[in-house]
């Protein structure tokens, strides 16, 4: 850097020599000379890399939202939001980082995913992979025991010691009140239990050393075959051939609670007291997934993994559903929308004295359901508002920009979300097209004639239809317009 500096310093001291040269109107074979030295110090001094050119682009994974898509997004959070509000949530926020021992040998084989940070200050950091681990890791710093929290719009848990499956049942009514209120499409709850699976998996003979990596084969069953899931435990996580099928015969069966009963006569999976217990809570479950109006939406499906390490009893997933070919057939899911589960040992992981804390929570895929929402408008060539803009302060003759503004200032003073065109004249048929463009429902239009009368013209966009509205009113009849709650002094 030094060096460079030092270059740079005489590239300059040489360049303005040569421009005193021509100035003073030295010889040309002098300032021919000079400009050769001048050549010679930037070639030694080659291409600023600093100044290179880059490519303009977002980093890998990740992407910028254009207003539009930004007005989807928080279309869809507002209803999310309001339904974790309804159900009595607190927020919290976490950083988007955390140590990477808090992260490490939590999410079994998705670990490979963490995406490490450099050494900061001493401490290794990673990206945090979702928000339930940071959770925990806040109940125990905090030494909570109880608590029902939302997180960024996405997640929702309920953390404490309660009755077996009243919060559970909860967290899968959310789930259905938001795809419904969303509307993107005809959706099913995959419902199963971890309890369920690790019996299902002894009494087939898995080792325990394979539970876990079996079971992230398993889940893969929502995506490929059997028999590609066979073929995947078999060949390259060396389960025998026998146990492979034993577990087919398990995982392909779904159904509602009689699936449950039935499961709970089987000869050898009701001898195992995980399984037993699994069964025990989905039959009561299915009781007040019953109470709750939404047992249509659920089914009990025995394929259904959820390969993360840390769930210790009832897993769930919302997908969504396409019509089926032909009659008779089952509709096929077309995607995970919304996954979650218990998880009764996570916070203890992190308590220094070991104390367990009970959790169950839910994680809504508002990613893929903003895609999902975005293609639906843009088939239906819907326009979408990016702007919550009420009125646009308007006028109709020259040499009105003071009034104009001093109009739009009571507005915002009274709450109105109100604009006005940074132009001193302009046209009014160009404000009122921005008001189309922009889908602004109401003009306030100020004339001379209206200044005198002590009056506002205002207009609807789409009716096109015009009141002379006493100034002391304009706020009141903005508001019972648009539908805002009118001040109570």
């Amino acid at each position: 850097m030094a060096e460079r500096a030092a270059l740079e310093e005489l590239v300059k001291l040489q360049g303005e020599r040569v421009r005193g040269l021509k100035q003073q109107k030295a010889s040309a074979e002098l300032i021919e000379e000079e400009v050769g030295k001048l050549l010679k110090l930037k070639a030694q001094l080659g291409p600023d890399e600093s100044k290179q050119k880059f490519v303009l682009k977002t980093p890998k994974g990740t992407r910028d939202y254009s207003p539009r898509q930004m007005a989807v997004r928080e279309k869809v959070f507002d209803v999310i939001i309001r339904c974790f509000k309804r159900h009595g949530a607190e927020v919290i926020d976490t950083p988007v980082f955390e140590l990477k021992e808090t992260l490490m040998g939590k999410y079994g084989e998705d670990s490979k995913l963490i995406y490490d940070l450099k050494d900061q200050g001493g401490e290794l950091l990673s990206l945090r992979y979702d928000l339930t681990v940071p959770f925990a890791r806040y109940l125990a710093m905090n030494k909570l025991t109880n608590i029902k929290r939302y997180h960024i719009a996405k997640d929702f848990d309920i953390a404490g010691n309660f009755d077996p499956m009243i919060p559970d049942a909860e967290c899968l009514k959310i789930m259905c009140e938001i795809l419904s209120s969303l509307q993107i499409g005809d959706f099913l709850v995959k419902v199963n239990d971890r309890r369920i699976l690790d019996g299902m998996f002894a009494i087939c003979g898995v080792s325990d050393s394979k539970f876990r990596t079996i079971c992230s084969s398993v889940d893969k069953l929502d995506k490929v075959s059997w028999e590609e899931v066979k073929n995947e435990m078999v060949g390259e996580k060396g389960l025998a051939p026998e146990v492979a099928d034993r577990i087919g015969d398990y995982v392909q069966q779904h159904g509602g609670v009689s699936l449950v009963e039935q499961l709970l006569q089987d000869p050898k999976l009701s001898q195992n007291k995980q399984a037993l217990e699994g069964l025990g809570d989905l039959k009561l479950l299915f009781e007040y997934l019953t109470l709750f109006g939404i047992d249509d939406k659920i089914s009990f499906d025995l394929s259904l993994a959820r390969g993360l390490d840390y769930y210790t009893g009832v897993i769930y997933e919302a997908v969504l559903l396409q019509t089926p070919a032909q009659a008779g057939e089952e509709p096929l899911g077309v995607g995970s929308v919304a996954a979650g589960g218990r998880y009764d040992g996570l916070v203890g992981m992190f308590d220094p004295k070991g104390r367990k804390v009970p959790c169950v929570g839910l994680s809504i895929g508002v990613e893929r359901i903003f895609s999902i929402v975005e293609q639906r408008l843009e088939a239906l060539e819907e326009k979408v508002r990016t702007t919550e803009t009420q009125v646009l302060v308007a006028s109709a003759q020259k040499k009105l920009l003071e009034e104009r503004l001093k109009l739009v200032s009571e507005l915002w003073d009274a709450g109105i979300k109100a604009e006005l065109l940074y132009k001193k004249n302009p046209k009014l048929l160009n404000q009122l097209q921005y008001c189309e463009e922009a889908g602004i429902p109401l003009v306030a239009i100020i004339g001379e004639q209206e200044l005198k009368d002590g009056v506002i013209k205002l207009r609807s966009v789409t009716s096109r239809e015009e009141v002379n509205v006493r100034r002391e009113d304009l706020v009141e009849e903005i508001k019972r317009r648009t539908g805002q709650p009118l001040r109570i002094c």
